[in-house]
């Protein structure tokens, strides 16, 4: 796994994704500025964790599949489920 790929390709995903970037959010009486909500990846020497859900080991296809979209320089096709109307 190359791990500086993934770190790299992330930075520019969260780019893609708008970090940093306020949203307008509109309210029943106006509107008001957004940030978009974070997605966490922990990365650890044996596998990750993402959106705070249980630990995912390296060798679980799901988890395989997970890495490659992102060193490819895609977002995770899991996250379509999360976000059907994209990030």
């Amino acid at each position: 796994i190359d791990f500086d790929l993934i770190l790299e390709n992330v930075k520019d995903l969260n780019v893609l994704a708008g970090e940093g970037i306020s949203q307008i959010e509109h309210t029943p009486g106006g509107a008001r500025l957004r940030q978009p909500e974070p997605l966490p990846l922990t990365l650890y020497q044996n596998g990750i964790v993402m959106f705070n859900r249980p630990f995912r080991p390296y060798e679980d296809p799901s988890t395989q599949q997970c890495l490659q979209d992102i060193m490819d320089g895609y977002f995770p096709s899991e996250l379509q489920m999360h976000y059907p109307d994209g990030i």
